[in-house]
């Protein structure tokens, strides 16, 4: 079942009450007495123990889930078209002002995720190249790579150095 056929079922009115009482009339010129009353009646709510059935039925726990993963679904989408909706609107009320705040935030962004990797403006620099660590490194790539081609020279002759 799905949420509205559950609430719909929640949602209607109960059976009205029906008071029966005999109202005598004066035909005479007596005087008219009238009083309103408030009366509280306390009546059984048919839907409570259907309720209660309902949340504590083991059975219907897995419904209940997948329910609020459908309500959770639908919220995140209404969020989703409420994100593109300003979006759009900011674009139609002022679009030179959009586009430049736009092309400024993609910018940043840019700067964000190249400066990620590395030093950034640092690296653009030769000095940065130069220091003693880097060019260790260096060394150390160049070596295992002569390495690696002598291994695949001897292979390639059939030459074993022990």
């Amino acid at each position: 079942m799905e949420i509205p056929q559950r609430l719909h079922q929640l949602l209607q009115q109960p059976d009205p009450l029906v008071l029966s009482h005999i109202i005598k009339h004066n035909e005479g010129g007596a005087e008219k007495n009238t009083a309103c009353y408030d009366i509280d009646v306390e009546v059984e709510d048919p839907l409570k123990q259907h309720m209660a059935a309902f949340v504590h039925a083991q059975a219907n726990t897995q419904d209940i889930a997948n329910l609020d993963q459908k309500i959770y679904d639908v919220v995140d989408q209404i969020n989703e078209w409420k994100t593109r909706r300003d979006f759009y609107v900011r674009f139609a009320d002022h679009p030179h002002e959009f586009i430049r705040k736009w092309l400024v935030s993609q910018s940043q962004d840019l700067k964000t995720m190249t400066e990620a990797s590395g030093e950034g403006e640092a690296e653009r620099r030769a000095d940065h190249y130069y220091r003693p660590e880097t060019q260790e490194g260096v060394f150390r790539y160049i070596y295992q790579k002569v390495q690696q081609k002598r291994a695949e020279l001897e292979q390639g002759l059939g030459v074993r150095n022990n």
